[in-house]
């Protein structure tokens, strides 16, 4: 993990301009904004399920619920919020943490007004399934576009690097957080929340790899595990 004062990519201080060139930048592109709308899309279906949300949408979840905003403009809010945190503990923010914020948000309330809401655990489970797999996939995606990392996980990798904390502890105190913070608001924590918290690390190592575009200088797919993207994955 870089110990200079900025998130870094391959080695280069992140902005939102970096990384807007190379033969490859139109596969980057797409891949980005396709995953953050698959996230997005995820997201939604993962409420439609009613089996519990991943850590940070029992969060949004429960704003919602206090506020009556919906789950995507609160999504955007708490993204913005988290995004001015990066201030004080000198982040800088790529082109995919700021499309992070809106994309996903806009997304998930698109497709909450196309998916109805459904009964049963026979429509209920196979949604959840599919909704943390398809959230593999979208992290995979948009990671691999190599953009940057989005606002809640620059978070936790510059308050790694301000304490000197594993990347394992930061995110899990940071998950307990909001889990519990959106599960007090009301929001949803079932045997979904958990299911996602034991899947989305492989699958997202998984389709990380697949989605993989070739870097500029030495023509391999692999992603450097020093990279910030290296740490979010981990474990």
């Amino acid at each position: 993990m870089s110990q200079s004062t900025t998130t870094t990519l391959g080695g280069s201080p992140l902005s939102i301009a970096s990384g807007l060139h190379g033969r490859h930048l139109t596969r980057r592109l797409v891949q980005l904004y396709v995953g953050l709308t698959l996230y997005g899309v995820s997201s939604a279906l993962l409420v439609r399920s009613g089996l519990g949300l991943e850590p940070w949408g029992v969060l949004h979840q429960g704003l919602a619920e206090k506020t009556g905003l919906t789950i995507g403009v609160v999504s955007i809010v708490v993204g913005a919020v988290v995004l001015l945190l990066w201030i004080p503990i000198r982040q800088r923010p790529g082109l995919g943490t700021v499309s992070n914020v809106f994309v996903i948000g806009l997304a998930m309330d698109g497709t909450l007004a196309l998916v109805p809401e459904v009964h049963g655990l026979v429509e209920r489970i196979p949604l959840l399934a599919v909704g943390i797999v398809l959230n593999g996939v979208a992290t995979g995606l948009y990671i691999a576009a190599r953009f940057g990392p989005g606002p809640r996980d620059g978070l936790m990798t510059g308050l790694h690097r301000l304490t000197g904390r594993s990347i394992r502890l930061v995110r899990t105190a940071i998950e307990v957080a909001v889990v519990a913070t959106g599960f007090l608001l009301g929001g949803s924590v079932g045997v979904g929340t958990v299911l996602y918290a034991l899947a989305i690390g492989p699958l997202a190592q998984f389709f990380l790899r697949w989605f993989a575009v070739p870097e500029p200088d030495s023509g391999s797919t692999a992603v450097a595990p020093a990279t910030p993207e290296g740490a979010i994955l981990r474990r």
